[in-house]
């Protein structure tokens, strides 16, 4: 037996082993084709733009340093003369590189990310920055990490030096994901680290405040400009009327007049009335409305199984949308999605020449910039292994020059999460796309960076950052937001009023909160037993998928199941329990709403704004932002594209209590 035991001992250590060398094998190939490529890349290095004086005074930055003014660096021109110029300068390996925008790293201590780390494992899946810049001539990225402010600002001055050195200067654009709430899916949003943690828009939504959601967008504003932020890929405009949807946490909700209203106050309140070197220009998502997913299906995945409408309601679903285009949207992100039997082809929105060119640019008249939503051209990979097929619904079988032309014929400008520009290169040479055509996208782009003043002024002061990023004052409206959100579902009555705000020297008993927060106040006890009441924090359920990014999307059934369900009721009939329950999406809770003495629901907040309202320091202002359906068969019965219609809900749209 101990010989048998010696051998299986010798075969995980060895097998061990044979992984240690395979991955630090791998690491050391990765990093010496990283090193390799950015060799490379240098070739193409210019020297820095110097500043020069023109004949009548004017100082400029020469940005091709050709030692004399052209249009483009001329600060008094119009962005359209100035586009213009810079256009015609451009060869097409330029052109095609400014319609791409992909992740970029960062490195340690605000370095460019120039070879990968095991520390920051999305950098196995990106090329060297000097090469996007340099060789592939890209100039819009989307930045995830969230490091110190200081540092972020440090890199971003970098990356702009390294653009400035390219053969004509042109200045980078950094996007970003939503990094002010409280998201868990980095698929979604990026984390809010040193900046400013609001409530989810969700929040917003149930607080219906739009002078808090303009302060929401402006103060994100103010953070995203002190590093260098300057296009947000948010707001979502989409309608959260199918219940089971993974993203309704990102959107205000399920009514269209209510997140009309929203969508509005944000855009200007990043953008102001005119885009402008003040502003961060808005990407709003997700044309012509990603909310009616049938069964909630995230098209994320090949699972999914189109946009549908039952209920024939599409036009319910651009009345956000609207707001947008009156608020002055920049740019526009249509979804992956299929709009089933809606146009003349089943393809994804972003292949879909009927919602581009068609609805988007010939109906509503958009002529901003019209970017597709990440990886609809190429399969995401790491290692050399796919961790994300691309997101091409109804393209699935075709090549990837076959989707780009897809997408070029339908109206697009910009590819998002793709590095590829000699493939639309190619095609142009090849003739397949002509150059007037890549023009067309290549002048959008072009006047958003002069009309964010990028040419003339693209670095940031890195002392101010940390001065500015999650300061504070900006905090105190943060803490606001959090607790005007909860929204108060139930409270029974007590002798003398009701349970709740919580009064008097009690001792409770806590679950999923913080002992540190809590004791302070009231006396924290490890029995139920021995408490006068209980106060526990929920995640609303959800059915986890198979695969490490599946699990980012809280997909599946509404309802609390089995033992977890069980223990959660035990607990609510042993002791008068108070439950406070984070709504990312809506969830199926009659037994624990007919169980708890009372029924609090969040969309993002902490400890303290919790106990703060249930102990009566602030007051729930919420209302439901989406109904709460009553049980699983009504979700199931309900379309997926009409709001609150699920039969008989537990809690209706827009229901929310008050302290007496």
């Amino acid at each position: 037996m101990k010989k048998i035991l010696r051998i299986v001992l010798y075969v995980i250590m060895g097998a061990f082993c044979l992984l240690i060398l395979f991955v630090a094998g791998t690491l050391m190939h990765v990093r010496s084709k990283a090193s390799k490529a950015v060799k490379q890349s240098y070739q193409y290095l210019t020297p820095e733009a110097p500043f020069r004086t023109a004949d009548d005074g004017f100082q400029y930055r020469d940005l091709n340093k050709n030692g004399k003014l052209d249009i483009y660096e001329d600060s008094r021109r119009s962005p359209d003369e100035r586009t213009e110029d810079l256009l015609s300068q451009m060869t097409l390996e330029e052109k095609t590189g400014c319609m791409f925008i992909t992740m970029i790293g960062m490195g340690k201590d605000g370095n460019l990310m120039e070879k990968p780390t095991l520390s920051d494992p999305f950098s196995f899946a990106l090329p060297p920055t000097s090469e996007m810049v340099l060789a592939r001539r890209m100039n819009h990225f989307n930045i995830y990490t969230s490091m110190d402010p200081r540092l972020m600002a440090i890199w971003y001055n970098r990356l702009q030096k390294l653009a400035e050195r390219t053969r004509l200067g042109i200045p980078v654009t950094i996007a970003s994901d939503p990094r002010n709430a409280y998201t868990r899916n980095f698929l979604a949003g990026a984390p809010a680290g040193s900046f400013s943690q609001w409530c989810e828009p969700i929040g917003l939504a149930a607080i219906g405040d739009t002078f808090l959601t303009w302060k929401h967008a402006d103060i994100a504003r103010q953070e995203y400009l002190a590093v260098g932020i300057r296009v947000a890929l948010h707001p979502m405009a989409d309608l959260a009327t199918e219940p089971r949807w993974p993203r309704i946490n990102g959107t205000f909700g399920e009514d269209a007049a209510l997140a009309s209203r929203m969508v509005y106050a944000y855009v200007k309140g990043f953008q102001g009335d005119s885009i402008g070197p003040w502003s961060v220009a808005c990407m709003t998502k997700h044309f012509s409305g990603g909310g009616p997913q049938k069964e909630g299906l995230d098209p994320h995945f090949q699972f999914t199984k189109g946009q549908v409408y039952p209920g024939n309601n599409f036009r319910y679903h651009l009345i956000p949308f609207e707001a947008a285009f009156k608020a002055g949207t920049a740019e526009i992100m249509p979804y992956y999605g299929i709009p089933v039997g809606q146009t003349t082809e089943d393809v994804g929105m972003g292949f879909n020449k009927d919602i581009i060119t068609g609805l988007l640019r010939n109906t509503y008249h958009f002529n901003g910039i019209v970017c597709t939503d990440w990886g609809l051209l190429t399969d995401s990979k790491a290692f050399g292994m796919t961790i994300l097929p691309a997101r091409a619904h109804g393209m699935i079988d075709k090549t990837v020059e076959e989707r780009m032309l897809k997408v070029i014929e339908a109206g697009v400008d910009q590819f998002g999460g793709e590095a590829i520009p000699e493939v639309l290169a190619k095609l142009v040479k090849d003739g397949k796309i002509s150059e007037a055509r890549i023009d067309s996208s290549v002048r959008r782009l072009l006047r958003m960076k002069f009309q964010l003043g990028l040419f003339d002024q693209p670095f940031v002061d890195v002392e101010k950052a940390s001065e500015i990023v999650g300061n504070k004052e900006f905090r105190k409206w943060v803490e606001l937001s959090q607790r005007r959100a909860i929204t108060l579902l139930k409270n029974d009555t007590a002798e003398g009023g009701y349970i709740l705000p919580l009064k008097g020297k009690l001792k409770i008993y806590i679950r999923n909160i913080n002992p540190a927060v809590a004791s302070r106040y009231a006396e924290v006890v490890d029995d139920p037993k021995r408490a006068d009441i209980a106060v526990i924090r929920l995640d609303a359920p959800y059915e986890p998928r198979k695969g490490f990014l599946e699990q980012m999307f809280h997909h599946g059934d509404l309802d609390f199941k089995g033992k977890q369900k069980e223990e959660i009721l035990r607990l609510l009939n042993k002791v008068p329990t108070i439950v406070d329950i984070y709504l990312d999406r809506p969830a199926v809770i009659p037994e624990i709403a007919a169980d708890a003495v009372a029924l609090l629901a969040d969309f993002g907040a902490n400890d303290e704004a919790v106990m703060d309202v249930v102990f009566g320091k602030s007051r729930p202002e919420g209302n439901l932002p989406f109904e709460l359906p009553s049980s699983m068969d009504a979700v199931r019965n309900q379309k997926e594209d009409v709001p609150y219609d699920s039969e008989k809900p537990l809690f209706p749209f827009g229901f929310g209590l008050r302290y007496r």
